[in-house]
């Protein structure tokens, strides 16, 4: 017998649908435990997958508001661009390919929620994991009266079994890919593909070279670097070798390139922020690509205070990003901080890509802080005068010898007892 929540006042709840098991579980669940309408929502992010037969799913469980979206363009722009204009990278090595996938997701299943007039919202996240955090987070900054189901959290379908158990018995369909399933928990989307679980849960197990599915290893890419040119305006990638494009398609450009040179392999343990260790393997073609070629053309245009300041920063809001707090006012604070300081940065890079490696090899910009009379080791026809260095470095030495001076008399003190 089902267990049914009375007195909620969850009529309709939106549904981030995926269409796999686990949501098609989710919403059966949330129609026999609520007795409430699911509204569902499918957003294509760039995964590689074709999203359209969640549709025909949706209706085969009679759902009768259907939302599929093409979100790509509006991820890349308003999500991915903002946040490596920080060069964000978490813990070091983490280009936050899930993380800022999040909010976007978040963001609509609230629109939906107010366009439908639905009472909830509600994920297929786990209670071990950040999605939770960040889907719930987002929720709640946009809408502080919604409500969010979490049915990881309350229901008692704990093992694989149980879920198949639950599907059979309420007629959802299952989909057996004998031999072809892998054995990784894996998201997608155009800025990376994450893989998690099954033998990457022993951090010593080397990830499998079946595993990757967006790049070549680094030892099968080809014998001759690959050498490709971005164009840079207000801290943003607008084009590639000269051909403008929209974001979302510099990004696919980038994954494929850097892919083919068996570019953007990751693997790391990183802190969650729910309080446990987690081994994750992540392919960022593109991302890696972008975060070298950003800071390259900030060390010709950006005033190295500034430069500094945001690296500073940077641990931060990547931080931030990780954490969920995409639409908090301290994000969105250095985000203003971290937008004003691009509108300098413009111009080109070049890049050379060779066997999993991304090398700058060359930038340009109108709008360059580089000063060849300056820098350079020939005469300079009086553009730097050597010789005042010698009271600059004298006046940042008086500390030091000061310093030095008094270690020098408690030595002679303690000699003299």
């Amino acid at each position: 017998m089902e267990h049914v929540v009375t007195g909620t006042g969850i009529e309709k709840v939106v549904l981030a649908y995926s269409g796999g098991l686990d949501t098609s579980i989710i919403l059966k669940w949330l129609e026999e435990t609520y007795g409430c309408q699911v509204v569902t929502f499918t957003a294509d992010l760039g995964q590689g997958e074709e999203i359209e037969p969640a549709r025909a799913k949706a209706e085969a469980m009679g759902v009768k508001e259907i939302y599929i979206e093409d979100l790509r363009e509006e991820f890349v722009a308003d999500f991915v661009y903002p946040m490596f204009r920080a060069n964000a990278l978490y813990e070091g090595e983490y280009l936050l390919g899930t993380s800022i996938a999040r909010p976007l997701i978040a963001k609509r299943l609230i629109e939906i929620a107010d366009e439908t007039g639905a009472d909830a919202v509600s994920h297929g996240a786990t209670g071990k994991g950040n999605d939770q955090v960040r889907f719930e987070l987002s929720a709640y900054a946009l809408n502080p009266d919604i409500k969010v189901i979490a049915p990881w959290r309350e229901w008692d379908l704990g093992s694989r079994q149980s879920l198949l158990d639950y599907a059979e018995k309420h007629s959802i369909p299952i989909e057996m890919k004998r031999g072809t399933k892998s054995p990784y928990s894996m998201d997608a989307n155009l800025l990376h593909i994450s893989f998690e679980g099954g033998p990457l849960e022993n951090p010593w197990n080397e990830p499998t070279t079946e595993m990757w599915r967006w790049s070549v290893s680094p030892e099968a890419a080809p014998n001759e670097a690959t050498y490709i040119d971005l164009t840079y305006e207000q801290g943003d990638v607008v084009a590639i070798d000269g051909r403008a494009m929209t974001p979302a398609t510099v990004l696919a450009e980038l994954n494929r390139v850097g892919g083919a040179n068996g570019v953007g392999r990751t693997d790391i343990v990183e802190n969650r922020y729910v309080g446990m260790k987690s081994r994750g393997a992540y392919e960022t073609p593109g991302g890696t690509i972008l975060l070298k070629a950003h800071r390259a053309i900030e060390s010709i245009t950006l005033d190295s205070g500034v430069g500094h300041l945001k690296d500073d920063l940077m641990p931060r809001y990547a931080e931030m990003v990780y954490n969920g707090f995409w639409f908090s006012p301290e994000r969105e604070m250095l985000q203003v901080a971290i937008d004003q300081s691009q509108q300098w940065v413009n111009g080109r890079v070049r890049l050379r890509l060779y066997k999993g490696n991304v090398d700058v090899v060359g930038r340009e910009s109108d709008d360059t802080l580089f000063d060849e009379a300056i820098a350079t080791f020939e005469e300079d026809d009086g553009a730097y005068d050597q010789a005042d260095a010698e009271g600059f470095i004298k006046l940042n030495a008086l500390r030091l010898r000061t310093l030095a001076r008094r270690q020098a008399r408690a030595a002679s003190r303690r000699q003299g007892t």
